[in-house]
């Protein structure tokens, strides 16, 4: 129906998360209307995201050069780590200024339906971390849906030994909420009020 190239630029649309067939449909047809100059950015930002863009080796936070932003900077507090599921939730908790500390990325929560495991996660490097830095306290925050729970009962069972402080940030976010659609005032509130977990 359509010409190859064409067909080829709506079903590699289609491919991206939360678009559908319609979606891709009216982006390629967009990007086949706007001047070359300004596909021709879209192309070269997205070349360059993918050449400079790497994973911190510390907290695994996306990072351009050795470490990200938070683990570079020196002012912030290395006793205190934040285990987030996503990248995207660091910038959700990093809007509410209440958090000084350091980070740690999972990328994703337990899901055993869709075969998401702690090996699938960054688990061992949190607990590697652990032994060799001066963490005093950890503080889970997983989204609060079903998966972020499991995934925040799981790592409070599984640091519990370790002798270091585990919290859970506090209600105020919705339960089957994303953090990164929050609020400032209420993830804000949430770290305020955060609290021990219980294993």
């Amino acid at each position: 129906m359509y010409t190859a190239p064409l067909q080829a630029l709506i079903d590699e649309l289609g491919r991206l998360p939360g678009v559908g067939p319609k979606s891709a449909q009216r982006m390629a047809f967009h990007l086949l209307k706007v001047a070359p100059e300004d596909a021709l950015r879209l192309t070269e930002a997205i070349t360059a995201v993918k050449e400079r863009t790497t994973l911190c080796p510390v907290c695994f936070n996306v990072a351009e050069g050795d470490l990200c932003d938070m683990c570079a900077d020196t002012r912030r507090d290395p006793s205190l780590v934040c285990v987030v599921e996503d990248p995207r939730d660091i910038v959700a908790v990093e809007k509410t200024q209440e958090f000084r500390g350091c980070y740690h990325v999972l990328h994703g929560a337990l899901n055993p339906i869709e075969g998401i495991g702690p090996d699938q996660l960054r688990v061992r490097e949190l607990l590697t971390r652990l032994d060799g830095d001066a963490i005093t306290e950890v503080i889970l925050c997983t989204n609060p849906n079903l998966e972020g729970e499991a995934t925040a009962m799981y790592l409070a069972r599984l640091l519990r030994p370790l002798g270091v402080r585990i919290t859970r940030i506090a209600s105020g976010l919705p339960v089957g909420g994303d953090l990164e659609y929050a609020d400032e005032l209420t993830l804000g509130r949430a770290l305020e009020g955060r609290r021990d977990v219980e294993a």
